[in-house]
This record gives C-alpha cells, sequence and structure tokens, in this order.
C-alpha cells in the first residue's frame, strides 16, 4: 500500500463507517435504539475503530515515512562521497599521472643511468601513491549496504574491454570472473595489473594480437594476457629499470596472487592467478 493511498483511508474510512451507522441508525434502529443511547455508541465506534485499523494504517505510515528518509539520507550521503570521489579524480589521481609523465621524460635524458635508481624510486612511490588514491576513490564509492546494483557503474567486464579498445593494438577479451568474486581493493589491483601488462604490450612487445582471458569465482581465478610479439630473452623481473612489471609483482605479492611470465612458441603470457590455477 503507497503512501497516499494510506492517508486517504485515514480521511475516508472514520467518515464512511460513521456515515453508514448514522443511516442505519436513523432508518431502522430508532425503534430499538434511544437516540441518548445511540449518542454514545457513535463515539464508542469511533474509539473502536480508532485504535483498530487506524492505528494500524498510522503505524505503517510512520514506517514508510521512516524509510522515505532512511533512503534520502543515504542518497545524500552517497552523493557527498562521490563528489568527493570525483574531486580525488580530477585532482590528485590527475596530478600524479603528470608527474609520472615526467619522470618518463626524465627517463630518457642523457644521463640515463645516472638517473635510473632515481627514478626507479620516484616511479615506484607514484604507482603507490596513485594505488592508494584509487583504492580511495573505490572505497568511496563503494557502500556495503545498498544494492550493488545502486553502486556500480560498470562492470569488470566492460572496464576490462575498455582498456583493451583504448590501445592501438586489436585485442580479443573473454571475461567470465563475475563481480562479485572480487572486493573493491581486488578490483583495483586486478586492473592495474591488467593495465600494466596492456601497455607493455604495446610499448615493447611489437604484437599485432592480443588476448584477454579471464575465469573463476570467488574461491579461485584466473587471468591471462597473451600477445603475439618478440617476447623477452631473460627474467624481467631481475632488471631495477623494468619498474612496471617490479610493482606488478609487489602488487600480487601484497594481495597473494601468483604472477607468472612466460613465453610459449609464438605467444607472451602473463598470468595473474588466485588460490591456483583453474582446471
Amino acid at each position: 500500500m503507497t503512501y497516499k493511498q494510506i492517508k486517504w483511508m485515514i480521511l475516508f474510512i472514520p467518515t464512511v463507517t460513521l456515515g453508514v451507522w448514522e443511516y442505519v441508525r436513523h432508518e431502522y434502529l430508532l425503534s430499538y435504539i434511544s437516540m441518548e443511547i445511540g449518542n454514545w455508541i457513535t463515539p464508542l465506534i469511533v474509539y473502536v475503530l480508532s485504535i483498530t485499523l487506524l492505528n494500524k494504517l498510522f503505524h505503517m505510515l510512520e514506517r514508510i515515512q521512516r524509510e522515505l528518509e532512511h533512503e534520502r539520507a543515504a542518497k545524500s550521503a552517497l552523493e557527498a562521497r562521490e563528489k568527493l570521489a570525483i574531486e580525488l579524480h580530477d585532482g590528485i589521481a590527475q596530478s600524479l599521472f603528470l608527474l609520472s609523465v615526467k619522470v618518463d621524460r626524465l627517463e630518457v635524458h642523457e644521463e640515463r643511468e645516472h638517473h635510473l635508481q632515481e627514478v626507479y624510486t620516484i616511479r615506484k612511490t607514484v604507482h603507490e601513491v596513485n594505488c592508494y588514491v584509487r583504492q580511495a576513490i573505490a572505497n568511496l564509492r563503494y557502500d556495503p549496504a545498498a544494492d550493488e546494483a545502486l553502486i556500480s557503474n560498470e562492470s569488470l567486464d566492460n572496464k576490462v574491454r575498455r582498456m583493451a579498445d583504448e590501445v592501438f593494438l586489436d585485442m580479443d577479451v573473454d571475461w567470465s570472473i563475475p563481480d562479485y568474486a572480487l572486493n573493491p581493493k581486488e578490483k583495483v589491483e586486478l586492473l592495474a595489473c591488467i593495465q600494466e601488462a596492456i601497455v607493455n604490450i604495446e610499448k615493447h612487445a611489437v604484437a599485432s594480437k592480443g588476448w584477454i582471458h579471464g575465469e573463476g569465482d570467488e574461491y579461485s581465478w584466473k587471468v591471462t594476457i597473451k600477445d603475439n610479439g618478440k617476447g623477452f630473452e631473460m627474467d624481467q623481473f631481475q632488471p631495477k629499470d623494468r619498474y612496471g612489471l617490479n610493482i606488478m609483482k609487489e602488487r600480487t605479492e601484497n594481495m597473494n596472487w601468483r604472477l607468472q611470465l612466460e613465453r610459449d612458441h609464438q605467444y607472451t603470457i602473463v598470468e595473474l592467478t588466485k588460490e591456483g590455477e583453474i582446471g
């Protein structure tokens, strides 16, 4: 029953009930009930009606009012959180991105070897701070008490496909990991690792084709990023200037995931796995 219907029932039920009672009393009961007794019965009917049906309707009205107030408060809180998340993204996150670009330029300085360790340290710090900011944004946009359908604007599948579409490379995406399988922090970390792998393919692999495959559930999953590029001839985690891959490795270690980078014939394969491989 809607709020409006309850209000109309509260207004009309006493009126209609008393109208029917007075009509019946005057038309059929005057010979049995005197006017004085009838006048006492009328307020009694109003009282009985009030403590039974009308009291129940008032409780329903109060409950609906409380629910409306709770929804308005929750909506206001979510709007404030979303506004703060946008400010974080447009301010701090964009500034970090600009700083990252400047670090990239510093890498190609003629004294590259001299500055390499310093660049790696700066870039690692930028990645870590960027991670914290993105996690803060994700936490602000996530409300465990609210319906997930109202909070989540984009699924993991769509985010991964959007990443693949942003690179100048033909990328096939096959994604079946459900959104509920990962908490907000896991989503942020996984998307950052996938982004790093895609960027490496675009920048270094000289590939013409790439694949992203994700499968599993909340207990175990595996994400595979594969390309047909030139590959590598050494352990890519050893060189100190491979800060992107090393930070990816640190991310997976912090999340207790397994990161594997291998060359299989003409393909380079990056695997991110939670709790073992999926058969």
